[in-house]
């Protein structure tokens, strides 16, 4: 008897009658997830009134599936397959119609609430994790589509076709905030920008919310929240509207004359070593306070601190860069006597982009519907499952999936097999025991009881 010792895989014959088992277990707890955060409830509540007939899907159940399915890597409604052909783990599962038109009967109020119930499950999400400081890191981004019968879809300013969606993301968790914008929408616009971050606030706790809302008294300040942008949100309308919010701000200035000249200026012996987050000094980088370079429109207490740079290898040097320096120039309030600390911290902003690569990644790249209020629905569930997703990442106890990105997390605890029974009226999952993650999707089961106790 030969053996073919190379073969890549063992040989099996292959049928097409199994029965009982599931490829999306983990999906499933995402569902778990919902449930416990009150996603499920609120939605519900939301849509109700959405659906005449008694023996109608729940639209609130619709949208929640719709979340659950974007998690597991969906890319549009006709995705929903993946839960409706395994009832005996998911049960009813709205038609792809059926779905569409849940989808169609969001409009502003029921945009709003949805909004709301986000805002409420990242409260218990980060009372459960016990998170004791944020960051906000606000962006814009751009999304193309190939068809111009999407309304409000318009030219970029990138030379492309679709929308501009403005985000913000409460780090450390990577919870999101965020609005649909036609494609023409600037990444600058203060107004988009604020209106994100007084939502990304509103998911905060009570005690953090505190004093942080336009025009409060600084009095009322309980927690510190740093804000932090790139040059788009180096404005003098963003910066006033972050002062009158009594947060602490970080954003990137925009290159100009006077700041070319101001750079030029500095004080060659002012310079001193940049850090990286670890606070160990940063190879060829040095950071200096350049008072001159403060816009005089700037709220009181802005101050200006300059990071310059080797550039790497084959880079090209910019309108403010000299003597083969590169220079960023960061527009603050900290106050903080640390500068290298103060620019280090800015430099984080930079996660934003991975969190939008991952959002875009979950649903953002695509915007389905023909109907802009669809589109912007479509958005919210986009936001709102990468809330679940990071929920299940707050359950589990593996340091690399907590950090891991959705594509990871799908394949190692979403896209998992396990065998459906049914005993004593009851539904059992059984997962592989050989499964590597099979420990930590236990362990998240074990969770749940205790993020649902979490007060918001």
């Amino acid at each position: 008897m030969s053996v073919n010792g190379n073969a890549p895989v063992q040989r099996v014959e292959v049928t097409g009658n199994g029965a009982g088992v599931t490829n999306q277990s983990g999906t499933h707890l995402l569902g778990e997830i919902a449930q416990r955060l009150g996603v499920a409830a609120g939605l519900s509540q939301a849509m109700a009134g959405a659906v005449s007939r008694t023996s109608g899907h729940d639209r609130g159940r619709v949208l929640t599936q719709v979340a659950m399915m974007l998690a597991g890597g969906g890319r549009c409604l006709a995705d929903l397959k993946t839960l409706r052909h395994q009832p005996g783990v998911f049960g009813t599962v709205a038609s792809d119609p059926t779905a569409w038109r849940a989808m169609q009967q969001v409009d502003d109020d029921v945009l709003a609430a949805m909004v709301a119930v986000r805002q409420a499950a990242i409260r218990r999400l980060l009372a459960y994790a016990r998170i004791d400081e944020v960051v906000l890191d606000v962006d814009a981004t751009l999304v193309d589509v190939d068809s111009d019968d999407k309304e409000h879809a318009r030219a970029t300013f990138k030379g492309g076709f679709g929308f501009a969606p403005m985000l913000c993301v409460i780090e450390p968790l990577g919870l999101p905030a965020g609005v649909l914008r036609p494609g023409n929408a600037t990444a600058n616009n203060a107004g988009d920008q604020l209106a994100v971050v007084d939502e990304a606030i509103g998911a905060l706790p009570e005690v953090w919310r505190a004093g942080h809302g336009p025009g409060d008294d600084a009095s009322l300040v309980r927690r510190r929240l740093l804000v932090r942008a790139d040059t788009a949100g180096g404005t003098r309308k963003m910066l006033a509207g972050l002062a009158a919010r009594n947060v602490v701000f970080s954003v990137g200035m925009r290159t100009s004359d006077v700041a070319v000249v101001g750079i030029r200026d500095i004080d060659e012996t002012s310079w001193r070593d940049a850090v990286d987050d670890d606070g160990k000094p940063r190879d060829g980088a040095q950071v200096t306070e350049a008072p001159a370079l403060v816009p005089a429109w700037a709220p009181e207490g802005t101050r200006a601190i300059v990071r310059r740079e080797r550039p790497h290898p084959g880079a090209s040097l910019r309108l403010w860069d000299y003597n083969g320096w590169r220079h960023q120039v960061v527009l603050t309030n900290d106050d903080s006597a640390d500068i290298a600390a103060v620019e280090a911290t800015h430099r984080g902003h930079a996660q934003v982009e991975n969190r939008i690569k991952n959002l875009k990644d979950t649903g953002l790249s695509r915007l389905p519907f023909g109907a802009y209020d669809a589109n912007r629905a479509w958005v919210q569930l986009v936001l709102l499952a990468a809330v679940l997703l990071a929920a299940l990442q707050q359950l589990i106890d593996d340091d690399e999936l907590r950090v891991a990105e959705p594509r990871r997390i799908r394949y190692a605890l979403l896209h998992v097999a396990a065998k459906i029974a049914v005993h004593a009226r009851r539904t059992w999952l059984h997962l592989d025991a050989a499964w590597p993650w099979t420990p930590q999707l236990l362990i998240a089961h074990r969770q749940l009881p205790r993020l649902a106790a979490t007060l918001a």
